[in-house]
Order: C-alpha cells, then structure tokens, then sequence
C-alpha cells in the first residue's frame, strides 16, 4: 500500500525573510521510487482503467528526455504491462540511447522512433489506428499523461492540511497537473504555473481539462525551451540544492522555483503570502542533462 501524503520541506532564506514570504515544498517526488511525482499521480487512473479494460499494452508518447516515458517503462513493468514509447526523433535510433531511454528500455520499454513531422499527428486517429495496425491493441496514455483520469489523479496532490497556502505553484508541461490543482484548490488560493516550454498552446489546453479560473501561467522562465537550459540555471539549481538540501530537477521543477523567486523579489506576492510549490519529481534527467553539460564544463549537482 502505497502513502499518498507527500512530504513538507519548509524553505528557510534570507529574501523570503526580507520579504516576509512563508515557502514549503511539497515532496511529491518521494512518493514512488521509478514513478515520482506528478507522474505517480497521472498513471494512478489510467492503469486502473487499462487493467479494468484487459489491455496488455502501454502505448505512449515522448521526446528523448521525457520523465513521462521513464515513469511509464516503469509502471508497466511494476504492473505487468508491455510498454512501448513513440520517440520524438527518428536520428535517434541510430545513436546511442541516452541515461533516460536506457532507464526505459531495462524496465521494458520498447521504442518506435518517428520524424518530427509524423510525430506532430499523435492526435489525429488516423495515426493511432496506423499504431494499432503495427502494435495491435493497445492502451492509449497521451504524451506527458494528461487525460481526465491524469487531471483526476493529480486533484489528490492537495488536501486538508494545504488550506493555509493562500498560493500553490507547479511546473507545466501539457497542464495536467496545473488543470488538477485548479480543480481542487481551496476557494481563496491561486495557482500559479510555470511552462517549461515555449509556445502559447497550453492556455487552450488547459482550458479542455477545467472551468476553474484560478489559475495564471508565467510564460518567460522557459529558459529557452523544453528541455534547455543556461548556465544561470544551472548555477541557481546548484545553490539552492546547497542552502535547502533540495534537488531540483533541470527539465520542469528547477525552472519553476526560479520563477517563483524572481516574482518574489520582484514584490509580486503580499507580505504574509505562503506559497506552496509542487515538486513534480524528474530526478532522472539530471544524469542525461549532465552528459549534455559537459561540453560546458559545468554539472547539475545531485
């Protein structure tokens, strides 16, 4: 049986003080060793549903990095399901697979490698029926995991003992998770989201999975994009790790928390304002983030 409370980490730093800011993560990422964090809570439903429909196979979506694709390798081998994950790339299946995909592919996984261009029809039911002709029958988990039954799961990462936080903050990726905590936020709290990449589609997306207006994205602390990152970051990332004991991970959460304390420093929360920032796990890229910062000569500290 599995705990669902998640850990509190209370953050303790001079500007917070100076700004009179109470700040406290929410530990999601230790709830599941090989499925953390928000991912956990987004495959909780829909492998319920896939059992209660008698599938043998997770088919599923991702780019080379994708915390999605590790935490589906995993729960699919957790749950005795074949897994198999349709990469964004198809130069990638003539190079060596990187510490994200390796991780996979030991849990199971197999891989299907398709241009960018096929892979931006992932939608449309014509590709998935051209999935089924090659694979068979298989259970459907979108890219990133977000579907009704993710936004329902992920409405469980708060509960009673969240009502003094008059802010929740969380990383976005396709807004499965920001579309859950909007739908279970208390009526005086705001949740505030923090994309992970560039682009104006998530407001839309959003939108299809909650009603709430609660809610606000900050759209320039991407960092140049999914899965980039500056040496700023890098250094911010480190440091923090230093000061709160920490780990942030480089494709979502590390973005998130810098945001949150640049709007901090900038005055945008009230004196007494206590803030809740949602960490979503992804500890796994880090390794493969680090054989692409070598070149730099710079490391994200574990």
């Amino acid at each position: 049986m599995i705990n669902e409370t998640a850990q509190y980490t209370k953050i303790d730093l001079p500007l917070l003080r100076e700004k009179g800011i109470q700040l406290a993560f929410k530990r999601e990422e230790l709830l599941f060793p090989g499925i953390s964090g928000n991912k956990y809570r987004k495959l909780k439903y829909n492998i319920q549903a896939a059992k209660a429909a008698k599938q043998h196979t997770l088919l599923t979506f991702g780019g080379a990095f994708s915390n999605h694709i590790a935490a589906v390798a995993y729960a699919g081998a957790v749950h005795g399901f074949k897994t198999i994950g349709v990469i964004r790339g198809e130069e990638l299946a003539s190079l060596p697979l990187n510490p994200t995909l390796e991780k996979a592919k030991s849990h199971g996984m197999s891989f299907h490698f398709v241009t960018r261009e096929a892979y931006r029809e992932k939608h449309r039911p014509q590709y998935v029926a051209k999935l089924q002709e090659i694979f068979g029958h298989f259970y459907l988990i979108p890219e990133g995991g977000t579907n009704a039954l993710a936004v329902k799961g992920c409405a469980e990462i708060l509960h009673a003992l969240d009502t003094k936080f008059t802010h929740i903050s969380v990383a976005v990726g396709t807004g499965g998770t920001l579309s859950g905590l909007a739908e279970a936020a208390f009526e005086h709290q705001e949740i505030l989201g923090f994309p992970a990449l560039k682009g104006a589609f998530l407001q839309k997306d959003i939108c299809n999975f909650t009603q709430q207006n609660n809610w606000s994205l900050f759209e320039s602390y991407h960092f140049g994009g999914y899965a980039k990152v500056t040496p700023s970051l890098v250094h911010f990332a480190n440091q923090f790790n230093i000061d709160t004991g920490v780990v942030l991970d480089p494709i979502y959460t590390a973005k998130m928390v810098f945001g949150v304390m640049d709007l901090i420093a900038n005055d945008y929360f009230e004196s007494g304002s206590h803030i809740l920032m949602i960490h979503t796990g992804g500890l796994q890229a880090i390794e493969g983030m680090n054989e692409k910062l070598q070149k730099q000569g710079i490391k994200w500290l574990l």
